[in-house]
């Protein structure tokens, strides 16, 4: 016999009642359409959001949120497309103020920092390369696959540090981008660039997936002869300095806190890396989907931040570089570019406007990180969740601009640790657990009652936690750990520790959550 199954929100898709498996089968193998929802259910029924959903439909606003993708609507085949969404997002002035730490802050000489840059990034984009392969295989966003790990209740803390992560770099990146735009035209107040950024990236973020994917595509390009500019304006100065490696525990100290600030730029994307995989078709190549990734992750990344670093190096000789990175990362790219005149501040110009590429991500995932957070949330229209999200960034962003924005940003590098703690828990759970992809039952990814109790992962987290804690050295607190590295601010090791702290944990609680509730 053969019945619709409801599931939540919307209906599901046809089932036998007496195996509960899915009537679809694809290309004679394993198909598995189960939860799945169709664009069109959208846009049904007489109420409030029915009505707020078919109007956003008129003007192709795309309308789901944290539901399964059908195989039918799959159709974005083009895996290049994953590479440029990440090039983009990369290719942007943040990254290369990631690079220009190096110098200034952690006293690092040029092939130590540049080796540092290389190495640290490939370790970090590899989870964000390995769970961009989870979009095509289930159609689920990374905050609902995070279910299979933290179980269906644990999963809401787990949103609740994404959604500062994203709203909080959202702040940070859009304030960077006003101070360039303030650089330019000191007629322009940080209130205004900041509006400026965010309504352009609202804009390109409230109409969903395809348009973030076709904005991303090409946004890059312009970036990217930017920074070649740069790049021949900063060679043919001359002021290069190939700043001298260090020694000892100093050099170790040094190295180990620049890798983390690194790391955790590069790693940042984890929790999203889903999200933008989804509706590829279930047999794309997991293997072409990681390249893709690690393709647009890695080369943006090195090279921006590589730039940042060889152009931070003239502040040994030249206080006028000093001066310019110590007031904001604009007046030294405006001090490169100067020699060029008017050109020189249209460049300025686009590199402020790189910053929409990098907060969309961030403002298009958080709508979903909300919606798992209950039932009522779910309700809401993904594209309202944005406006939201918008508006609650810029209300920080704007006191923020000439009040506490060094403040907010270590604040974010405080909280960054919980990245390592999550990717902990989770590739424990996939590996020793789930023990591969064929261990996750898409049937439930609904069903509190079916989905891990989540109770060792909260356990572990906290274990993680601690493990940050004791190993982290940060503005505001250097840990136990981190103090007996180095010399002075110790040497960051929060990352490595919190992983090992989580994961190991995890490993032990679950064995024995898995024996009490069978699940």
């Amino acid at each position: 016999m053969l019945k619709e199954k409801t599931y939540g929100i919307h209906d599901g898709p046809v089932v036998d009642t007496e195996t509960g498996s899915p009537v679809n089968e694809m290309n004679g193998g394993y198909y598995d359409d189960t939860g799945a929802v169709s664009g069109e259910s959208f846009a049904y029924g007489d109420s409030t959001t029915a009505k707020i959903q078919r109007f956003a439909g008129r003007f192709s606003i795309e309308q789901r949120g944290i539901e399964r993708v059908p195989e039918s609507e799959r159709t974005d085949s083009n895996l290049y497309k994953i590479g440029t969404m990440w090039l983009a997002a990369n290719m942007v002035v943040s990254s290369f103020a990631i690079g220009a730490l190096a110098v200034p802050i952690f006293y690092l000489g040029f092939v130590d920092a540049l080796l540092t840059i290389f190495f640290i990034n490939i370790l970090g984009i590899f989870p964000v390369c390995f769970f961009s392969t989870f979009g095509p295989r289930f159609g689920l966003r990374q905050m609902v696959l995070s279910r299979y790990f933290y179980g269906y209740y644990g999963v809401k803390l787990i949103a609740f540090f994404n959604v500062l992560a994203c709203v909080g770099w959202s702040s940070v990146n859009v304030i960077v981008g006003a101070q360039i735009l303030n650089a330019i035209n000191s007629n322009v107040p940080g209130w205004a660039g900041i509006i400026i950024i965010a309504a352009a990236t609202f804009f390109v973020t409230l109409f969903g997936y395809k348009v973030v994917h076709a904005y991303e595509f090409w946004s890059w390009i312009p970036c990217f002869i930017v920074f070649l500019i740069v790049l021949g304006e900063f060679v043919h100065s001359g002021q290069f300095s190939n700043i001298p490696m260090g020694v000892g525990e100093s050099e170790a100290g040094a190295v180990l806190s620049f890798a983390a600030s690194v790391f955790g730029f590069a790693t940042g994307w984890t929790s999203y890396a889903a999200d933008y995989t989804v509706y590829q078709p279930s047999n794309s190549s997991k293997t072409k989907v990681f390249l893709w990734t690690f393709a647009g992750l890695i080369f943006p990344l090195c090279f921006t931040e590589m730039l940042g670093l060889a152009v931070v190096t003239a502040s040994v000789n030249n206080p006028t570089v000093a001066e310019g990175y110590d007031t904001n990362i604009g007046v030294l790219l405006a001090y490169v570019l100067a020699p060029l005149g008017r050109f020189g501040q249209f460049c300025l110009v686009i590199l402020a406007l790189s910053i929409i590429g990098n907060n969309c991500p961030n403002i298009y995932s958080v709508t979903f990180s909300l919606q798992v957070m209950s039932r009522w949330t779910a309700v809401i229209p993904r594209f309202i969740w944005t406006f939201i999200g918008t508006v609650i960034y810029c209300a920080i962003a704007i006191p923020g601009y000439s009040h506490f924005a060094s403040v907010l940003e270590d604040f974010m590098l405080l909280i960054g640790y919980w990245l390592a703690i999550y990717e902990g828990i989770a590739l424990t759970e996939h590996f020793f657990f789930k023990r591969g992809f064929p261990g996750y039952d898409i049937s439930i990814y609904r069903d509190a009652s079916r989905l891990p109790p989540g109770i060792a992962a909260i356990v572990a987290f906290c274990f993680g936690i601690m493990g940050a804690v004791m190993g982290m050295a940060q503005v505001w607190f250097i840990g136990p750990i981190g103090r007996l590295i180095g010399t002075g601010y110790g040497g960051d090791i929060g990352f490595p520790l919190a992983f090992a702290f989580s994961a190991i944990s995890y490993g032990g609680f679950r064995t024995l959550e898995k024996r009490y509730f069978k699940r």
